[in-house]
């Protein structure tokens, strides 16, 4: 691991240090599964180490099997922390990794598997992450659903239903739950995007979720501020995940994923884990109603 620490802290050109565009075509099923993908993406399995700044911490991450909240979860159990991971069955097989992870460091790992979509599956899933971890004091709201479409003609009511149901509804419907449990000095990090500010024409569905996880983080923070709970966003760019070839852009957008920006290439998920650990940790004590881009040099005005 230290090694792999080690080269990725080093100064070098960050054109570079990860995979470029060209990538070969790699349709998945949605969800989608990382082990699938190629090159398989860096979520800090080798390449994370962790200084203790979430000891003691207990925490809750949606969409934890892979991507984002995978390289999450891993960055924050090194931090010190105990991970309840939420995901839907078919990613049993990634989310099961994570928790091997988790647990070698000494951490406690939470498999708490099941449909987000729905409302009281949401409040079960805070229930037990709250019992199996003796309580809650961060919570990350980061599974997503993206399915590309040329025309909003050819978006479907269910498609539309379900996009905002896994990214805004389970958002609210979980924040909700899990706020009660929440003392003073915790921290609730949601993942928007880039796409909330510059909307691709294939995402409409997404992009008006991920403007809403926008407004729904500001408005939040300055609500919960009262309570001492500060509430913060990520908006990712183009970052190499399993949502991607599993429907999220077309085949002929994975094969140059990442070119678009001025860094030339997709992030690795491990680029965004240090950014969620500062946001969760009491090193952001004075942020909150924040948004933080990670968008290759796009920016996110």
């Amino acid at each position: 691991m230290t090694d792999a620490h080690d080269r990725r802290l080093m100064m070098q050109d960050p054109r570079t240090q990860y995979p470029q565009p060209p990538f070969k075509r790699q349709p998945q099923e949605a969800p989608g599964l990382a082990r699938a993908m190629d090159p398989k993406p860096d979520h800090g399995e080798a390449s994370y180490k962790g200084y203790g700044r979430l000891a003691g911490r207990k925490a809750l991450v949606t969409g934890a099997d892979s991507g984002i909240g995978r390289a999450v979860a891993i960055a924050f159990a090194r931090e010190g922390a105990d991970v309840a991971l939420s995901f839907v069955e078919e990613e049993m097989p990634d989310a099961q990794e994570v928790a091997k992870l988790i647990e070698a460091e000494g951490r406690k790992a939470v498999l708490l598997p099941g449909d987000i979509t729905d409302k009281a599956f949401c409040e079960t899933l805070v229930r037990k992450a709250v019992a199996d971890l003796g309580g809650l004091d961060i919570l990350v709201n980061n599974a997503g659903k993206q399915t590309n479409q040329k025309d909003i003609g050819d978006i479907t009511n269910e498609q539309f239903d379900r996009t905002l149901k896994t990214n805004l509804y389970a958002m609210f419907w979980i924040t909700k739950a899990a706020l009660p449990h929440m003392p003073a000095g915790a921290s609730i990090i949601n993942t928007a995007s880039v796409v909330a500010y510059n909307p691709p024409q294939i995402l409409v569905d997404y992009a008006t979720t991920k403007a809403g996880i926008v407004a729904f983080s500001k408005a939040l923070a300055k609500q919960q501020v009262a309570k001492g709970i500060r509430v913060n966003a990520v908006a990712p760019g183009p970052f190499w995940t399993a949502l991607q070839p599993s429907g999220g852009q077309p085949q002929e957008n994975v094969e140059k994923f990442g070119s678009e920006v001025p860094l030339g290439r997709p992030g690795q998920p491990v680029e965004l884990a240090p950014v969620y650990v500062f946001l969760a940790s009491q090193e952001a004590s004075y942020v909150t109603g924040e948004v933080y881009g990670a968008t290759g040099g796009n920016g996110t005005a």
